[in-house]
């Protein structure tokens, strides 16, 4: 079996297995955007993305809060960067208000490309929530994703 083949047939397994399943939580959004404003950042499929990226993150690092989202509201478009030449990235910031399951209200920070999602199709999206960047991927409190 070719190296194509064996990747087209492992893409389409993974596809056909359900690995990309939606989040099922955050469905909740207190905030419309305005008139004429950047709507990235308040569709439900990107925050769902970045709340199951918090999931995974709690699930994930030892010692980490047993907490989840309940629910995302104050969204808003903190900075847009657009594609400026032919093979740049087109990039949303975004923050939000992230209720958790044990009543505190975090700054939830999150990044959206446009076209750098699996094969360069659909999105990728990078979350963090104030208070758990353990390891700094994000310098500590967000900062990259500001």
């Amino acid at each position: 079996m070719s190296f194509r083949s064996a990747f087209a047939f492992a893409l389409f397994a993974g596809l056909s297995a359900g690995s990309f399943s939606q989040a099922q939580a955050a469905d909740y959004i207190a905030t419309a955007p305005a008139a004429g404003a950047d709507t990235v950042c308040h569709e439900q499929s990107v925050i769902n993305s970045a709340v199951a990226q918090f999931d995974r993150l709690v699930r994930g690092v030892p010692e980490m809060p047993a907490v989840s989202i309940n629910a995302v509201s104050n969204v808003n478009t903190t900075r847009f960067d657009a594609k400026t030449y032919p093979s740049g990235i087109e990039r949303h910031y975004c923050r939000a208000t992230a209720v958790l399951s044990n009543g505190e209200n975090r700054n939830m920070w999150y990044l959206v490309e446009e076209r750098q999602g699996l094969a360069s199709m659909g999105r990728n999206v990078e979350s963090c929530v104030d208070g758990f960047d353990k390891w700094f991927v994000y310098d500590g409190r967000c900062r990259v994703l500001r």
